[in-house]
């Protein structure tokens, strides 16, 4: 037997998929319709191992269902727009465009390579003006609402990467990029008023019957609607009434 080249073989294979359209979603098509989305990746670099394993994961999700007759729309984008990229870009001396949009152009190569199964058709990139032209009006049309608002709130500030962090990036104290030490600081910030909707939201829970039970009680945490409590305590003085 003769030896398996991967690289001949899988680029034919590859190249033929594209050039056939096999994985573009029809729109106008009469078949059951399914959508498969994995999170997008930060283009702040390379795809790693952890990478290869959520969007294989999906890929896999992706090719049942159209084995199974489904129309399945499996789109792929890259959530480009932030702090982490600029400072990456600061970090190596040139623009953050320049820097962004490379990995994002050597990422989309290494998921073709990859043979994972998106319709390229519908690619997305949060940094790009036809994309967040329309996060600028959401936040436009909650502000007009009143549903979005400042006001002051300690959050948590790392002094090397000058950024602020989630919970989750936060490791035994220190920033998960550069290890400094994270301390609170108060400022001003945009908040929108989800707390108006933590009725409806956990209300509507109930009508996703498919949803897995863990899934809904991470949700209703996440929402954390609390009534509160309002109690009174006699007080009595040492010696007195």
């Amino acid at each position: 037997m003769g030896s398996y080249d991967f690289r001949e073989i899988e680029t034919k294979w590859q190249r033929s998929w594209e050039e056939r359209g096999i994985y573009v979603a029809d729109e106008q098509g009469t078949r059951p319709k399914f959508y498969c989305l994995e999170m997008f990746p930060y283009p702040s670099g390379r795809l790693h191992m952890g990478h290869v394993r959520n969007y294989s994961i999906g890929d896999v999700v992706a090719r049942f269902f159209r084995m199974n007759g489904y129309n399945v729309l499996h789109p792929m984008g890259w959530d480009a727009f932030g702090l982490p990229a600029e400072n990456a870009a600061i970090k190596r001396g040139v623009h953050p465009a320049d820097w962004t949009y490379d990995n994002i152009s050597y990422m989309r190569g290494q998921l073709k390579r990859l043979g994972i199964s998106y319709d390229w058709d519908r690619e997305v990139a949060t940094c790009s003006p036809d994309y967040y032209r329309w996060t600028q009006w959401l936040f436009l049309l909650f502000y007009k609402r009143g549903l979005a608002y400042k006001a002051s709130a300690k959050v948590n500030w790392c002094p090397g990467c000058q950024t602020v962090l989630a919970n989750e990036q936060v490791v035994d104290g220190g920033c998960w990029r550069c290890h400094s030490r994270v301390e609170q600081k108060e400022l001003e910030q945009w908040f929108l008023r989800i707390t108006a909707y933590a009725e409806r939201l956990l209300e509507d829970l109930d009508k996703l019957p498919d949803w897995p039970e863990r899934v809904k009680v991470m949700q209703r945490n996440w929402i954390g609607k609390s009534e509160g409590a309002e109690v009174s305590f006699q007080v009595h003085r040492a010696g007195g009434p």
